[in-house]
């Protein structure tokens, strides 16, 4: 198939060993063996293809330990994989260096085993590229969040926040990933590319463990791979910039037959349409029409805003407000979709997200409710012929927190709920519109203007 056009040296044998580890050892860690991955692929509806098949397909990595899908545990589980894998690496090379003694080098194996890194590498790092360019991974915080108390919020959902109010910064991090990722699709520049992941995708893995993130072991595999390809010319690096001598590039590259050409061009250019143009035009799409961290589904006309509650009553015994009772509604937000969220004195078990997951049906839409406790929030289906809305808490640590109220909404801006709770209490609670300004939304249409709120 190919001949390198370069001197064939001759490799230390300890060099072959370490090779042969390393070719084992990436190979299962890039190339898709889990028969998972397979029934995912088969899953997918490629006739209305969503930009969360294309992520999911590039997120991949091996995992052969039961358990590693399982929320708050996928972590655990890939680094077992990991040790699963250089366990089968160390008696791989065992044996391949038993009975390989003739060898000299490995020169064409290890440019290909760059080749196939290189492209895995790519599309790993595209595909959060993109999400962050159009800014879907940390969006704006929602009314919900922004009427909860800063220390409600844990250091994750803080984090997410922070990125999620600067856009235009979160889209400049997501050009840097899309960018870092073409430059691996050619051989000249992909010591840059790899280079700039290690400082890149390094800090992404801190920023993981500092912030109790659910991808700091994803982030520490790509950086691993990362690594790989660096050390390729790590020592001309370091010939060039530390000790200041002329250093000559590296000339390794193969000379395809003719009749490989053609099909070379073919795949790659498939490869650049499928992870790049196609990937990017429908994240694009989403970000204009389909947020995916919050749900699709429009909620009542004229009811999102913030809303006081001036009157809650249980079993038609009126609750004032208290700092202590958590069974009173304080205050209410409905979402421009179908969301509703209380707030009171009660703190919630936190549902936490362990990994960044794309989801297609609203109900597995959890954004809004990971990461806080100050708040309980319920998807809701509203019947509007009986003025009544079915409630179900998002958090999946109350599933069974489920129940139905009636609406009515008499004159301005007010909205009666009434119904019976999960404990069979019944319940009256009057809402009172609260027109509230919001620093952040002000600052944001009005820069360099003076604020008055």
């Amino acid at each position: 198939m190919s001949t390198l056009t370069t001197n064939q040296t001759k490799w230390k044998e300890y060099e072959k060993t370490i090779f042969r580890f390393f070719f084992i050892y990436f190979l299962l860690q890039a190339l898709p063996l889990d028969w998972k991955y397979f029934g995912n692929l088969f899953r997918i509806q490629w006739t209305n293809l969503h930009f969360g098949d294309i992520f999911y397909i590039s997120r991949y990595t091996p995992q052969f330990i039961s358990g590693g899908s399982t929320p708050g545990t996928w972590g655990l589980a890939t680094l077992a994989d990991w040790a699963l894998i250089a366990a089968i690496a160390l008696i791989g090379t065992a044996i391949w260096s038993i009975r390989d003694k003739k060898s000299e080098n490995y020169n064409n194996l290890y440019y290909w085993l760059r080749v196939i890194l290189r492209y895995r590498l790519a599309i790993g790092i595209i595909a959060y590229g993109f999400i962050k360019f159009f800014p879907l991974q940390s969006p704006l915080p929602s009314l919900s969040n922004l009427n909860t108390a800063y220390g409600d919020f844990n250091r994750w959902k803080l984090f997410s926040l922070s990125l999620g109010i600067v856009p235009g910064y979160e889209s400049f991090l997501g050009l840097v990933e899309i960018v870092v990722g073409i430059l691996l699709l050619f051989r000249k520049t992909t010591t840059f590319g790899a280079v700039i992941i290690l400082v890149f995708t390094g800090n992404v893995f801190i920023s993981n463990l500092a912030y109790d993130g659910g991808e700091g072991i994803y982030a520490l595999y790509l950086i691993s791979i990362a690594l790989f390809l660096t050390v390729y010319d790590a020592q001309r690096i370091y010939n060039l910039v530390a000790l200041r001598k002329p250093t000559p590039p590296n000339e390794l590259k193969p000379s395809l037959s003719k009749q490989w050409q053609t099909p070379r061009l073919v795949l790659k250019s498939l490869f650049i349409f499928f992870f790049i143009i196609l990937y990017g035009y429908k994240t694009y799409a989403a970000y204009h029409h389909d947020i995916y961290q919050y749900p699709q589904a429009k909620g009542l006309a004229g009811f999102a805003g913030l809303y006081n509650v001036s009157d809650f009553r249980l079993n038609n015994k009126p609750l004032p407000y208290s700092q202590t009772d958590t069974t009173r509604w304080n205050d209410v937000v409905f979402e421009k979709w179908a969301t509703i969220s209380i707030g009171s004195v009660k703190k919630y078990k936190v549902d936490i997200a362990s990994t960044e997951e794309i989801s297609v049906n609203d109900q597995q839409r959890n954004y809004e409710v990971n990461g806080t406790s100050g708040r309980a929030y319920y998807s809701y289906v509203a019947d509007t012929v009986k003025q009544e809305l079915r409630l179900k808490n998002k958090n999946s640590n109350y599933a069974a927190d489920q129940f139905t109220l009636h609406y009515t909404k008499p004159e301005n801006g007010k909205i009666i709920l009434t119904g019976i709770s999960p404990k069979r209490d019944s319940v009256y609670v009057q809402l009172d519109r609260i027109n509230k300004k919001y620093l952040l939304q002000e600052a944001t249409q009005g820069r360099n203007k003076a604020l008055k709120l």
